[in-house]
């Protein structure tokens, strides 16, 4: 397994993608409200990347077809922004890619439209705690299947559970790098595998189920559900390793 180290000037370039991607999800989080389509919201999310001279790294990306994956309710992941309305007390996810001079940014987070149920705030407030609480934990020297492990057992104890099959990434020139993070314990041992080194980049995104975590691809071949139909929520930042801890890159 290949994971690159970023000299200082890099991870400044990885700053400034993951500083657009922070912006765009700010503004599309004041202005999001019940009554627009999700391709409204999508366009909204790419005028606002082109503004900044960038581009929304997510379109055509394996054929993705837009530059916001916005996933409504039981969508956790990579839902596809099309004519269905948003409207008071769902959960939205927004997830969204920049290029900016070949360096790629990536964050996701869950919306609440309007007033959202006290059962759905805890579910996104676990993915948003989850994150970071993994953050705050990441040291050099530290293994990532150790990092996994503190993911799992957090979303477990908070009565929820990952996402199985999907999983957080390394960044850098290409959208998707080495390691693949997954938000549990692949395998028997944590104290196996690649150790978090200074100058690694990479993005955590815990993808929170209610009572199973197997996923279901729908019929549109993107959006991504848990087999128990039940909503899910979905957070991510893109952290750079530095003085041996995490910081955050995907901020405004």
């Amino acid at each position: 397994m290949a994971i690159s180290i970023k000299k200082p000037l890099e991870i400044e370039k990885l700053r400034v993608s993951n500083s657009y991607v922070a912006k765009t999800l700010n503004h599309l989080k004041a202005y999001v409200r019940p009554g627009m389509t999700l391709s409204e919201i999508n366009a909204m999310g790419e005028d606002y990347i082109a503004s900044l001279n960038a581009r929304p790294a997510f379109k055509g990306l394996y054929g993705f077809p837009a530059g916001v994956c916005t996933s409504l309710n039981e969508v956790i992941i990579h839902g596809i922004p099309n004519e269905t309305i948003v409207k008071e007390g769902d959960i939205l996810g927004l997830d969204i890619g920049v290029e900016k001079d070949g360096w790629y940014g990536d964050a996701a987070i869950t919306l609440p439209i309007g007033k959202i149920s006290e059962s759905d705030e805890k579910l996104i407030a676990c993915s948003y705690d989850a994150l970071f609480h993994a953050i705050n934990i990441i040291q050099s020297g530290m293994r990532f299947k150790e990092l996994s492990l503190e993911l799992e057992n957090f979303i477990k104890n908070a009565g929820y559970i990952p996402l199985q099959g999907f999983c957080g990434h390394g960044i850098g020139r290409k959208p998707h790098e080495e390691p693949e993070i997954p938000n549990y314990l692949d395998g028997k041992s944590p104290k196996q595998g690649p150790k978090i080194k200074n100058g690694m980049v990479f993005c955590l995104e815990p993808m929170i189920c209610q009572k199973s975590g197997v996923a279901t691809i729908l019929e549109d071949k993107w959006s991504v559900v848990s087999e128990d139909g039940l909503r899910g929520s979905h957070y991510e930042h893109t952290v750079a390793v530095i003085n041996n801890k995490a910081e955050i890159l995907s901020v405004e």
